[in-house]
């Protein structure tokens, strides 16, 4: 295989930002078994990518006492998950003071 040859397949496995947002959000739900909320960052690396989720770790009512959670996820160039941690945990309803 040449070099051309390599470089043209490397290219081709790496993912974009809205699919690697998109299985981020998928493969940590399914490990959690948590609803998504949102992604709240997506970042590349050389290894592929980072991004913060947010999930609904537990549901009450009124749903802005619902728990969330922010969890930082790893994913090499193909998408798949190579590593997560959960960062931070949070009432729905409150908001960051900065």
């Amino acid at each position: 295989m040449s070099t051309t040859d390599r470089n043209e397949d490397d290219t081709s496995r790496t993912i974009d930002l809205p699919t690697a947002m998109r299985r981020a959000s998928a493969q940590l739900a399914e490990l959690l078994r948590c609803e998504p909320g949102s992604v709240s960052a997506v970042r590349a690396t050389e290894d592929g990518w980072t991004a913060d989720v947010e999930v609904v770790e537990l549901e009450k009512i009124p749903d802005t006492m619902s728990v969330m959670a922010s969890y930082r996820v790893a994913l090499d160039t193909e998408g798949r998950l190579t590593a997560y941690e959960r960062t931070r945990r949070y009432s729905r309803g409150r908001t960051d003071h900065r």
